[in-house]
């Protein structure tokens, strides 16, 4: 019989709408950070670096992309015979077929792969969060609490508490209430969406409440748990860790690796981040180059200048270009003469010359201002920009276009402009 103590189940199926366009033809933990990683290397490299050999990946919007960076597993040592990553999409069976409808939901269609490995304990993580953590240390934590479920916290300031799920404990960190966006918080330790069950008590809960719509982990399964007096305990964790799911916390996140002394620190010996390598040559700066405090991919060819920016693999920027505290993702082109500040470029986007972009007074964007705001220009992934034109501020960018598309060369501030079907 195979038997494994603990195996992770690692919720990676999300659209990350906040995101906008950048998750319009990718999942949310596929999206590159870093300039060579994606947003999922950081918790499957977690599970490693904790002694996790077996880790079930539940995908489904748009998880081609996702797929192929995990492959195998081979390069977060996943590739075995017993255990190694599975990725698990949504199934057809005999009856009740249904996409993943919720957290709980999706843990739930896969109880078969679960019980093929006979865990005692089974760790829950979310695909889309950039941290370091050591597993084994919050299993410690469980075992000595003799805990039923072990939820992973946060302090966060009090006046920011009503954004989270928050938990309620005792001097031993027993919870006993939680709230989610409680308008006047009673305490500061925010849900950061990880969690350990003791395998009996998360299969029992999940088959009691299978027939809730949209079963989910915040909304139904913990509240079931606490009112059947289960022993939930709140594991506090202080170290960094960011949840990227807006264009804003997304671009900080990045800049935060290119301070002066990191916050988060991708260059640890000891608690690697791996990814999937491609065979690519190193990285070429010409003659009249210049790079300042930037992190820059391999294959990436940089002819301009680049300040303050995190460059992704197989990136070429033009000569006279300069770029300011932008992400350029992978495989994007960037022809000569042209500005770019505070901007988001996906992968595979073609840019002609002398284009500026961020330019001009921030106006709050007309189709999604909740999104695209703070100063920030998107390029969504594949499109091209024709050479001579000008794009500002909280201004979205996506598909193939040509010079006739900007009126007298400019998109203004604000402006949304989608071609070739992209969603926004």
């Amino acid at each position: 019989m195979i038997k494994k103590e603990m195996i992770a189940m690692l919720l990676a199926g999300g659209q990350g709408s906040r995101l906008g366009i950048l998750t319009s033809r990718t999942a949310k933990p596929a999206v590159c950070f870093g300039g060579k990683y994606r947003i999922i290397d950081f918790p499957l490299s977690n599970c490693v670096n904790s002694g996790i050999d077996t880790v079930g990946v539940l995908t489904q919007y748009r998880p081609l992309k996702l797929n192929t960076h995990i492959g195998i597993g081979i390069p977060w040592d996943l590739d075995k015979n017993v255990g190694g990553v599975t990725v698990l999409p949504p199934y057809e069976k005999m009856e009740d077929t249904e996409w993943y409808t919720g957290t709980a939901n999706a843990i739930l269609q896969n109880i078969d792969y679960i019980e093929a490995f006979h865990p005692d304990y089974v760790l829950i993580l979310s695909g889309d969060h950039i941290y370091k953590m050591d597993y084994e240390t919050m299993l410690d934590f469980h075992k000595e609490k003799k805990a039923d479920v072990t939820i992973a916290v946060m302090p966060v300031p009090l006046e920011e508490a009503s954004r989270f799920g928050i938990m309620i404990a005792d001097e031993d960190r027993r919870i006993t209430d939680f709230e989610e966006k409680p308008e006047h918080p009673r305490s500061n330790l925010a849900s950061m969406g990880i969690y350990i069950f003791s395998w009996p008590v998360l299969k029992e809960a999940l088959l009691t409440n299978a027939q809730k719509s949209n079963l989910d982990f915040g909304k139904h399964i913990i509240p079931y748990c606490r009112d059947r007096n289960e022993r939930l305990y709140a594991y506090e964790f202080n170290g960094y860790w960011k949840d990227v799911g807006t264009l804003t916390s997304y671009w900080q996140a990045n800049m935060e690796l290119i301070d002066i002394v990191p916050e988060f620190n991708l260059y640890e010996e000891y608690w690697k981040i791996y990814t999937r390598n491609t065979t690519l040559p190193p990285q070429y700066f010409g003659e009249n180059s210049a790079v300042e405090r930037s992190i820059i991919g391999e294959g990436s060819e940089i002819y301009g200048q680049v300040y303050n920016s995190v460059i992704g693999t197989g990136v070429t920027i033009g000569e006279g270009t300069v770029v300011r505290d932008s992400i350029i993702m992978n495989d994007t082109v960037i022809g000569s003469g042209g500005f770019l500040e505070k901007a988001i470029v996906a992968e595979d986007v073609r840019i002609g010359d002398r284009v500026r972009i961020g330019e001009g007074e921030e106006v709050p964007n007309e189709t999604a201002p909740e999104i695209y705001r703070d100063g920030l220009s998107v390029v969504g992934e594949r499109s091209v920009v024709p050479s001579d034109v000008s794009i500002g501020k909280n201004a979205l960018v996506s598909g193939e276009t040509a010079a006739e598309d900007y009126p007298n060369g400019r998109l203004e501030s604000g402006r949304s402009f989608v071609k070739a079907g992209d969603g926004i």
